[in-house]
């Protein structure tokens, strides 16, 4: 069900809020860049527990940062609370009311020994309406409690806003570094706020471009071993991997379709730059685009039937849009000379893409029925964003003070920006998988 969000004074330019993170990755740093006057004032209460057995992960702030990672809503600190109730029955709204909050999530946490269990229940209500508007019971084994509490941030911010969460989807990045005087690269994959990093594949060689398959059982990406750029396929469970393009030139950008059939592909074997579609049954490429230009960088449609491309056949990079079927490719970006890596919206009535502008990358967007560009002035960027799933938020990369990269998150309209605990001198090319 979604709920009207109540309006909120402005938040004053540069306001800085840290949430510490438990483990020693590091922290996550949100800042407020701007007016954000529509989001909602939420209460995360620290759960309760019947039996005294505390669970090794805190849940309830792990619910807390998603909460405000999202960029909708503005955490109570616990420390301001004027109670701390574990179930509704215990909630005094006038409370809250006070506090200017308009919901509130009450929990207990509790150890189930005979199947060693974690089991969860908790509460959201809305204090002007004092209703309860969602409860539950879950529970989760200890090496999934980060999961269970992804799993309830999905669900309340569902409730509010009637978007889907994202908070159990994953990322997939490349890391560059050295060891004992070896360059060495990583493709590896991490929950959404940067924790439980896993690491897939290390090679000597490059690796670029990961992409996540519809099922979020793979990825595709390009490597560069044995001396060439190959585009590959590999199972993230197992980590059975194939190698599925090796032609001469490029192999580059793979993008999957979204019935998982197929992989959009940039390949330079009859000459110039194209796009390409290759069938993951027969790996026999099927050319889209004919120009003499360079056509790279290719996105699905949600619906499979078009696709983006960014292009510089008008003397400089800018993105296009193409039928499967066929057609002429038609130009969509016309503010700027660099107009690149075009992403589409969930929707598929949006692109969002990367804009240079005074020698600074920004997140820009167009909608595809009006035609409309716009250029979101706060989300400065050093490199191409990918698109969360619900079309709320962009990661990218950005270089840290202390001169090593991060991976940051923004609110697509650039109000808040968050550093995850993920920094390495060499991170690159994050992907963000579909819903689950």
């Amino acid at each position: 069900m979604a709920i009207t969000p109540m309006r909120l004074s402005t938040i004053l330019l540069g306001v800085v809020l840290c949430f510490l993170a438990l483990t020693a990755q590091g922290q996550m740093v949100i800042r407020i860049t701007e007016g954000a006057e529509k989001r909602m004032p939420l209460a995360v209460v620290p759960f309760g527990s019947t039996d005294g057995q505390g669970a090794p992960e805190n849940l309830d702030e792990i619910i807390r940062n998603n909460l405000t990672m999202s960029g909708d809503f503005e955490l109570l600190a616990p420390q301001r609370m004027l109670s701390l109730p574990s179930s509704g029955d215990d909630i005094h709204f006038r409370d809250w009311r006070v506090l200017g909050q308009q919901f509130v999530l009450v929990g207990e946490v509790d150890y189930r020994p005979d199947d060693d269990r974690y089991v969860l229940s908790y509460e959201l209500f809305d204090v002007s309406q004092q209703k309860r508007i969602l409860g539950s019971r879950a529970s989760a084994a200890p090496s999934e409690l980060r999961s269970l509490a992804h799993h309830v941030s999905d669900r309340i911010y569902k409730t509010i806003t009637g978007i889907p969460g994202i908070f159990s989807t994953r990322l997939a990045f490349v890391t560059r570094t050295r060891e004992e005087g070896d360059v060495v690269y990583q493709l590896q994959v991490s929950d959404v706020d940067g924790k439980r990093a896993q690491v897939l594949l290390r090679s000597s060689e490059p690796i670029l471009s990961p992409d996540w398959s519809p099922d979020r059982r793979e990825l595709t990406y390009v490597s560069f071993e044995g001396g060439r750029p190959g585009v590959y396929r590999q199972v993230i469970k197992s980590g059975e991997r194939r190698r599925l393009t090796s032609f001469e030139g490029l192999n580059s950008a793979p993008a999957w379709s979204p019935d998982g059939d197929s992989l959009l592909v940039t390949l330079s074997k009859d000459g110039s730059a194209e796009v390409y579609r290759l069938p993951l049954d027969t790996l026999e490429p099927e050319r889209l685009t004919h120009h003499s230009s360079i056509n790279t960088e290719a996105s699905w449609s949600p619906d499979g039937e078009r696709f983006a491309f960014t292009s510089d056949r008008s003397g400089n990079p800018q993105v296009y849009i193409k039928d499967l079927d066929g057609g002429r490719a038609q130009r969509l970006t016309f503010e700027g000379s660099y107009n690149a890596r075009p992403r589409f919206g969930p929707d598929g009535e949006e692109i969002f893409f990367l804009h240079r502008r005074e020698g600074r990358y920004y997140l820009g967007a167009v909608e595809l029925e009006s035609g409309d560009e716009r250029v979101f002035s706060a989300s400065e960027m050093d490199e191409a964003p990918a698109i969360s799933p619900n079309g709320r938020l962009a990661i990218y990369v950005t270089q840290a003070r202390n001169g090593r990269n991060a991976l940051e998150l923004t609110t697509v309209d650039g109000n808040a920006r968050f550093t995850l605990p993920v920094r390495h001198p060499g991170i690159r090319d994050p992907a963000w998988s579909p819903l689950n």
